[in-house]
């Protein structure tokens, strides 16, 4: 009588701090000499910069004005609107939290932490915005225990996020003959809230324009291709401020007397237009990059062209071109300053007219452009961050 031995492979139990530092830092004499380099460069860099933050700079065109930088000109006394779409966003975070977990529970925490440091920063504000600011992430927590009730599902929460798009434009704008919510015109709106309204239109919109752009190029019918070529290369031929110079100041000279598109409008439609054609240029190289015989097998089992499109080889060709897609997203989000060229005071602008607006404050450039430089790359990092845990989650790249 035998007995078989069975032997347990474990994996290796992560390596101690030591351990990481030789290995990572010091595991030869050169890798030993950079690290120390690198140790006392950063240590002189971060010295100075904290330095001139801490105790040099004067911040005071941003601690003045927050709320320039935050809203814009937009009414003080219906600033409650801007609350209750806050309000509104943390709760739907703490509720995608408990619903998707994952990177949205890193970004509902980013949140919290956010909300509680501003209520917190010594800035002028009043005693009601900071205990808003403090109610944020109460709502958060209290939108994650809800996603243990019945509205805790997938299609609900999705329905949510669109459904809070479609309000916070009507909060924002208002409707004409209601006391309650009179209507706000769009040229009082600006700073962080225009810049992120112009790039969340654009990125919004611009993605399933781009997708039919690019599945039309691909299209075997002539004049639907030749639209979609004719449409990509000649929006993809011009910068940016033509098109906003053509939507903002030309377009109105062809439309007939009495007829104004609103201003903003315009811009978010410009820069949507201007998006999908570089989408549908990204999407169309991932389409391509799918081998003919994804095609032929979708067939072989019965799926008819739109089918295999829809459910094989769309879906992988989105996978291929996220890190694309998203680098497209970050270049709208920063290409919103240019709004500025059509008089719209978005974030930057607004930045111009806080220095401009005091004397005192006219040399305090740097101040006031690195924090508005923070505030760009705390978004873009965001983006960068969510496209990389898809990209793992997805694996691409690895597969």
């Amino acid at each position: 009588m035998s007995t078989n031995s069975t032997t347990v492979i474990r994996p290796p139990s992560p390596p101690g701090p030591v351990r990481w530092l030789k290995k990572n830092l010091f595991s030869t004499w050169y890798d030993t000499v950079l690290t120390i380099l690198a140790i006392v460069f950063l240590y002189f860099v971060l010295k100075g910069v904290l330095s001139w933050v801490l105790f040099t700079a004067n911040w005071a065109p941003v601690i003045n004005s927050p709320k320039l930088f935050a809203v814009g000109q937009y009414p003080p006394e219906q600033l409650w609107r801007v609350g209750t779409i806050l309000f509104m966003v943390s709760f739907l975070f703490g509720l995608s939290w408990r619903v998707w977990g994952g990177t949205v529970r890193t970004f509902a925490l980013a949140l919290v932490v956010a909300f509680s440091i501003m209520a917190l920063l010594p800035i002028s504000m009043d005693l009601k915005l900071r205990i808003g600011f403090l109610a944020n992430p109460i709502l958060t927590f209290i939108g994650y225990q809800a996603g243990r009730t019945p509205i805790g599902k997938s299609r609900w929460v999705a329905m949510g996020w669109l459904l809070s798009f479609v309000l916070t434009i009507l909060l924002l704008s208002g409707i004409e003959g209601i006391n309650w919510l009179p209507k706000v015109e769009t040229g009082l709106w600006g700073g962080l809230l225009l810049t992120f309204l112009l790039a969340l239109v654009g990125i919004v919109a611009s993605f399933p324009i781009g997708v039919l752009l690019a599945l039309g190029r691909q299209s075997k019918l002539p004049v639907l291709k030749g639209f979609c070529v004719l449409f990509i290369e000649i929006v993809r031929g011009v910068p940016l401020v033509t098109i906003l110079f053509m939507a903002s100041i030309i377009l109105p000279l062809f439309l007939p007397e009495g007829i104004r598109i609103d201003r903003v409008l315009r811009a978010m439609v410009g820069m949507t237009l201007f998006a999908a054609a570089y989408m549908a240029e990204n999407i169309r190289g991932g389409l391509q990059a799918i081998p003919v015989g994804q095609i032929e097998a979708a067939k072989a089992v019965g799926l008819n062209n739109f089918q295999a499109m829809g459910l094989i080889v769309l879906p992988q060709a989105l996978r291929l071109v996220i890190p694309t897609i998203v680098g497209q997203f970050i270049a709208l989000f920063m290409d919103t300053t240019l709004a500025a060229i059509v008089g719209l005071l978005e974030l930057l602008a607004i930045g111009r007219a806080v220095l401009e607006s005091n004397v005192e404050w006219k040399l305090l450039n740097m101040e006031v452009y690195l924090f508005i430089a923070v505030i760009f790359w705390v978004f873009n990092y965001a983006m960068s961050y969510a496209s990389r845990r898809l990209e793992v989650a997805l694996g691409v790249g690895e597969r």
